[in-house]
């Protein structure tokens, strides 16, 4: 675990996933046009670059429905770097799916083509594997030593793969079970086809770590984000079921969800398994120490999705269809923040996603760790003088400052959607008329005391809906926007981010800082 230092100096940030980044066929990767993505924000004097979760993506191409909650998406993998570093040869790039000249990349990431293409990847990688020097194969061996998760993912999507795409529990009963012979003769078996999972996440962990270390001598942070639940068709519920509240046949016992309210008569049903915390609570909570320190060796910073599940969950029964006769239970949260804690060095770089309806136990567990929450402006003008998205209301600099997320309109897009009445508070507040809705909520934002002040790039671009990036409850069209090029409108965008940014960052300067996550990275 690296040493981390609280010295923070308030920053700005862009809110960009990697598949997004242009300049690379199908979707964005980890080589080149993420160093030249960094590379820009530091030119800009922009401090941050907040992800989605890194983890391979669910079939609707979500992030936060992953089937692993330790690996890396193999849409990310840059296979220019691997001919250039001399793992492939040249003609391989030639033949992938989706092979194209960078400009001629499309603006929507084609999901079942960049699954294709790493595929394809990952057999090219295991045949040229044999000609690899020693020193990369000793290379290889040591890295996946320290994998604990390792041998797992890969004989769950290599099992998943043969079997179709069925979930685990349709798999033969042994293998379903996890029962440790079957799944030894199994894997004597498959060796080759385990190779190649293995062989893709050492790759994706060499290229991340190497984009990390640039990251670190511009001084731009990476701003992860964690999932609170993990998907019941997952290597983790898989081969760690006692964990998580499934039933031997792999149904549900208890399923997550939020307990219905203003926005939905039903609640919001979310089909993962909650945790069963006794269990955690037992072992010393050795799976999310795990877990985190993962992510630690991946980013400076890390938001927690659903924090308000750490002070209590909302329990539905397994069979239930809807999420109206959950219960809360409450959750051993501040025991699991101590722990983490105390792994951390005794600084948790954490932003807790604390949106919606919080209760006082929440807010009280987030500010017992001194941990900054989110504030998203978007939701600021309902005429309550007493909303805590207003900007006169965020005070201190313990908040993280949002136009909007990735679940939200783009700001122009939010802005077109708006009744003429709260159209007339947005003026009103502003004290002039709109005519660029991101750039003027977030100078709104700037205005705040807030450690940081973070734009999805679609703000920054003066984009709409077209642009957006997630409808919450919907499976279509999402996930898949992203930018064509590098062009001079972006550059223009982070040149006046920068600049704003500077400015209201040295009034500052002196400010207690909670986010500075990597005096030594």
């Amino acid at each position: 675990m690296v040493e981390r230092s609280s010295e923070f100096v308030r920053t700005t940030g862009v809110l960009l996933h990697p598949t997004a980044l242009p300049g690379s066929p199908v979707c964005g990767s980890f080589g080149e046009p993420a160093r030249v993505w960094l590379q820009a924000l530091a030119c800009h004097g922009i401090g941050v670059w907040q992800l989605l979760p890194l983890a391979p993506p669910d079939a609707t191409g979500s992030p936060y429905s992953s089937p692993s909650s330790f690996a890396l998406n193999p849409w990310l993998l840059d296979g220019e770097d691997l001919v250039n570093e001399g793992f492939l040869p040249a003609s391989v790039l030639r033949e992938l799916p989706g092979s194209a000249p960078a400009e001629a990349t499309c603006s929507c990431v084609d999901f079942a083509l960049a699954d294709l293409r790493s595929q394809r990847l990952g057999m090219a990688l295991r045949e040229a594997w044999s000609a690899q020097a020693v020193e990369q194969h000793l290379a290889f061996e040591r890295w996946c030593a320290q994998q604990l998760w390792l041998e797992d993912h890969a004989s769950f999507m290599e099992l998943r793969r043969l079997h179709h795409g069925l979930p685990w529990w349709e798999w033969p009963v042994a293998l379903a079970s996890h029962k440790r012979r079957a799944l030894n003769i199994w894997r004597a078996q498959h060796q080759e086809a385990l190779l190649e999972h293995r062989l893709l996440q050492w790759h994706l962990d060499r290229q991340w770590q190497a984009l990390r270390r640039l990251a670190g001598e511009l001084g731009v942070l990476l701003f992860g984000d964690l999932p609170f639940y993990v998907a019941r068709d997952s290597a983790d519920v898989w081969s760690h079921r006692g964990l998580f509240s499934i039933l031997p046949g792999g149904e549900l016992e208890i399923q997550s969800g939020v307990p219905p309210d203003y926005f939905s008569s039903t609640g919001q049903l979310w089909g993962t398994p909650v945790y069963r915390w006794c269990r955690h609570r037992w072992s010393g909570f050795n799976w999310w120490r795990s877990r985190f320190a993962r992510q630690w060796q991946q980013v400076d910073l890390l938001r927690l999705d659903h924090f308000r599940a750490l002070a209590a969950h909302w329990a539905v029964p397994g069979s239930d269809s809807t999420a109206e006769h959950g219960e809360w239970r409450p959750s051993p949260g501040a025991a699991l923040l101590r722990r983490l804690r105390r792994d951390a060095g005794g600084f948790l770089p954490l932003i807790a996603e604390d949106l919606g309806v919080i209760t006082p136990d929440v807010e009280d567990l987030r500010d017992e760790f001194d941990l900054p929450g989110m504030k998203i402006l978007q939701f600021a003008f309902d005429g309550n003088p007493e909303n805590p998205y207003l900007p006169e209301n965020i005070k201190g600099h313990r908040w993280v400052v949002y136009t909007g997320t990735h679940d939200n309109p783009t700001t122009l897009g939010w802005w077109q959607q708006l009744d003429s009445e709260v159209r007339e508070r947005v003026v009103d507040r502003l004290k002039c008329a709109v005519h660029d809705p991101g750039w003027q909520l977030l100078e709104l934002g700037l205005a705040t005391e807030a450690c940081l002040v973070i734009t999805p790039i679609q703000d920054l671009l003066h984009l709409d809906d077209a642009a957006r990036f997630n409808i919450p409850g919907t499976v279509e069209g999402n996930w898949c926007w992203r930018m064509t090029s590098f062009d001079s409108d972006l550059d223009g965008a982070l040149f006046g981010y920068g600049e704003r940014g500077a400015v209201w960052g040295r009034s500052l300067e002196s400010a207690a800082g909670l986010l500075r996550a990597s005096a030594n990275r």
